[in-house]
């Protein structure tokens, strides 16, 4: 379907629609989009219901009693301690915001991996929307914990007068990088994955395609290509640990401080 690796991370529209100069078209982009949200919401509705596909239960139960309650208990846990090992106890109160971006980040990259499927996590635009809104919140709550303090983040206790004067400028923009690492981290990763295995798939069917010999030797890159998808599989999971992690670490620095 695609003769360029590039073409999977095409936007396109699905229903169009234009009022005058704006274009308001329901593309894939926002079909994944809804479809994570969506699947998130029907994932904790099940949670608390589980009388939906389990008859004989009524209502929520504490314990879990299948495999799949066991695993989201599992990322509960995980979640939960990520954050009290780099935030403290003060950081608990933010549990569900940190818990809904990584299951949120989760859901697109492992989208992503089904065939003809979209890559959400693989446009800028989408990792650096979700970074401002970490980077913003975590401004919010520095200013409303220590008010004017929350300016002792730029400058270190115990800094001298003439080292602060490079200090300052260098904690400054080291501040204001963070939105951009944190995105570009994630958007560079899901879209260098994907198109290596694009590449890979296409230089298997050309193999397949051209006969004789290399229609034997095109299993080499078919086996190289199954080995792609489960690295990918990891690097799905990595990366939506990798961007908590990080936010959980700008969090604890608007509280704490130096």
């Amino acid at each position: 379907m695609c003769l360029s690796p590039l073409d999977q991370f095409r936007i396109f529209p699905i229903l169009s629609f234009n009022l005058g100069n704006l274009d308001f078209s329901f593309t894939n982009s926002a079909f994944i989009l809804i479809l994570a949200v969506g699947s998130f919401m029907y994932i904790g509705y099940l949670y608390i219901c589980p009388s939906l596909y389990l008859p004989n239960v009524l209502g929520s139960f504490l314990v879990p009693n299948n495999r799949w309650f066991l695993i989201i208990e599992d990322l509960y846990l995980t979640i939960s301690s990520l954050i009290y090992d780099n935030v403290g106890v003060k950081g608990q109160s933010y549990f569900p915001f940190f818990f809904v971006v990584f299951i949120f980040i989760l859901q697109l990259n492992l989208i992503g991996l089904v065939p003809y499927s979209f890559t959400v996590t693989s446009h800028l635009i989408i990792t650096f929307s979700l970074a401002i809104i970490v980077f913003i919140g975590v401004i919010i709550i520095g200013i409303y914990t220590h008010k004017k303090y929350f300016l002792n983040l730029f400058l270190p206790s115990g800094t001298g007068l003439s080292l602060a004067l490079l200090l300052v400028p260098l904690e400054i923009v080291s501040f204001l990088s963070k939105p951009i690492s944190l995105s570009v981290r994630l958007f560079a990763n899901m879209m260098a994955g994907h198109t290596l295995l694009k590449v890979i798939a296409g230089f298997a069917w050309t193999m397949m395609t051209a006969g004789n010999f290399l229609f034997l030797a095109h299993i080499i890159p078919l086996l190289l290509l199954f080995l792609l998808i489960g690295l990918e599989f990891g690097v799905a999971l990595i990366q939506a640990y990798v961007f908590t992690v990080l936010s959980c670490i700008y969090l604890n620095d608007s509280i704490n401080l130096h």
